[in-house]
């Protein structure tokens, strides 16, 4: 099979990923083997090729929005059958066992493994997991407009969850890639006012179409005080303008895997009144449910641009440039 290999981490800007012929992978009884037909791309890709987050794995294959069709399955497997169409996320796997499982908290689990990142992932044209970690894609998406859901929208939708905004509360939105741009359509579905903070013009007008009420960049002042505020954008200095932002007993929730230093900080100006800062780590199975489900309820659109597997380089270096609209999908060939 086809797939894009990161052999050792180094700056988009030198095509670190190789096109190579891979063995198909293997599967166990509980797993299933998926064709993959599109494989979305993220920040966290990104953070990965570039050597920002530490690899458990070398070669890797990245990618972790994937969607495919299952092609074959393990003899244990119930919940899918040959034809179907899935979804995979980051969260690949975890212990069931340690007490972050037991309490419902398996986005912390102690022997996490992620797609992408500790197993191979979506950059090719064949991947395994266990039924236990695909999602069923809802009907009405087609696979370009699904694959962003798939880390993009889960994330997007706990980040919504941990800022605690409530109906009709006043958002605010750091940076507007393909995170953003589906949060605020839950958002808006809720009832909520969004303000959104980003320096591309293009990502304005997209977050102004979306239902935005006011968009801006990080250090203009919003005409309302926002009770809660997600970043997006991997920029530690963006917290101190959000916190600014907030009104009293705001909550900012800071939802990358990765940001630059945060700079220090007058506490009566930015963190008193009970201003509450937390990050998002991960996500967990039930995000991923609640979120496709509301996906197709209201419905979610998501805007997309495509690339072939073999243009994966370029896709990551404009998505570093901020000059994608929306979210980029790799499109992953038939054939070798």
């Amino acid at each position: 099979m086809l797939a894009m290999i990161l052999k050792e981490p180094e700056v988009i800007e030198k095509n670190p990923l190789q096109i190579v012929e891979l063995d198909k992978p293997k599967f166990k009884p509980d797993e299933i083997l998926v064709k993959i037909k599109v494989c979305g791309i993220c920040h966290t890709d990104l953070h990965t090729v570039e050597g920002e987050l530490e690899l458990p794995k070398k070669p890797l294959v990245p990618g972790h929005q994937v969607v495919g069709v299952v092609e074959e399955t393990g003899d244990k497997v119930t919940r899918f059958n040959k034809g179907d169409r899935v979804g995979m996320a980051w969260l690949y796997s975890t212990c069931g066992k340690c007490k972050y499982c037991l309490e419902r908290k398996e986005n912390l689990c102690e022997n996490v493994k992620f797609t992408g990142y500790h197993v191979d992932g979506g950059y090719a044209q064949y991947t395994v997991v266990s039924q236990d970690f695909a999602y069923p894609i809802p009907e009405g998406f087609s696979d370009q407009q699904a694959a962003p859901l798939l880390c993009a929208g889960i994330i997007g939708y706990r980040a919504l969850r941990l800022s605690e905004i409530k109906p009709k509360g006043r958002l605010g939105l750091y940076g507007f890639g393909a995170s953003a741009h589906v949060a605020i359509q839950v958002a808006i579905h809720w009832g909520c006012e969004v303000f959104v903070f980003t320096r591309s013009k293009e990502h304005r007008k997209l977050a102004e179409k979306l239902g935005a009420v006011w968009t801006g960049q990080a250090k203009d002042k919003a005409p309302k005080k926002l009770d809660s505020a997600i970043i997006f954008a991997p920029a530690g200095e963006l917290v101190l303008d959000a916190l600014n932002a907030l009104d009293k007993g705001g909550t900012l929730a800071l939802a990358g895997i990765y940001m630059t230093p945060i700079p220090q900080m007058d506490y009566v100006k930015y963190l008193y009144y009970e201003r509450t800062t937390r990050s998002v780590a991960n996500s967990t199975r039930k995000d991923g449910k609640e979120l496709l489900e509301l996906a197709a309820e209201i419905p979610i659109r998501t805007k997309t641009t495509s690339f072939p597997l073999k243009d994966a380089n370029k896709a990551l270096l404009l998505l570093k440039q901020s000059k994608i609209d929306g979210a980029g999908v790799l499109e992953i060939p038939e054939k070798s």
